[in-house]
């Protein structure tokens, strides 16, 4: 299948999620050839797991998992469904627990996501990703990577802040460990370029975890 033509598969997306979608698709060829490597050793190990009819869980690992560790699960998940990707598992975690950053849950939304929650005035709040309103819904909220419900053993560790990737050398029981960093659009909050910066980390973080999935 080609990587352009996966936005002619029919999935019952919101339709502006749908063409957000699209519009990522359409930049893969602005991805470096270095993230490019990064990315398919990711999608080996999903190849490999599909090969022996195992499932592929991805844990993507950032310090405080608020923003762009979410942002991976979320959008990993998105990407493979929307690619007709199945037995695909999603999770995040950090090296300590805090909450969702609200920043990113809005920016998200802005992709054209549905989320909500029930306990928002809770320190850790858990937040419903859906694609579409019948779509199970993805359940977000901060923890540390190996709390549950994420894998303990047989996974992919995906490093996505260089302070997790020193801070977490090994990664119990995951399968294989990969650095895939991005900068953290944390410095730009309370600016006026907050909403600029989450969403270019979220484009990015989009169209990687889409190259991602149709090079499974």
């Amino acid at each position: 299948m080609s990587l352009l033509a996966s936005s002619e598969i029919e999935v019952p997306f919101y339709p502006a999620l749908k063409q957000y979608l699209i519009a990522r698709i359409e930049e893969f060829p602005s991805i470096p050839s270095d993230r490019r490597e990064a990315l398919a050793t990711v999608a080996e190990f999903a190849r490999g797991c599909i090969a022996k009819s195992l499932p592929t869980k991805l844990t993507f690992i950032c310090t405080h998992n608020s923003r762009r560790s979410h942002l991976s699960q979320i959008w990993a998940q998105v990407a493979a469904d929307y690619l007709g990707k199945s037995n695909i598992a999603t999770f995040s975690g950090g090296t300590e627990a805090t909450a969702f950053n609200l920043r990113a849950v809005i920016a998200m939304h802005r992709c054209g996501l549905k989320i909500t929650t029930t306990n928002a005035d809770s320190a850790n709040p858990h937040y419903e990703v859906r694609t579409h309103d019948a779509a199970k819904a993805q359940i977000c909220f901060s923890k540390v990577y190996d709390a549950p419900p994420n894998p303990t053993k047989e996974y992919c560790a995906i490093m996505t802040c260089s302070h997790a990737d020193e801070a977490c050398p090994l990664s119990m029981g995951c399968e294989l460990r990969k650095p895939i960093r991005y900068e953290d659009p944390k410095r730009a909050d309370d600016t006026d370029q907050e909403a600029t910066l989450y969403d270019e980390r979220s484009r990015q973080i989009c169209r990687e975890m889409l190259f991602m999935m149709a090079s499974i």
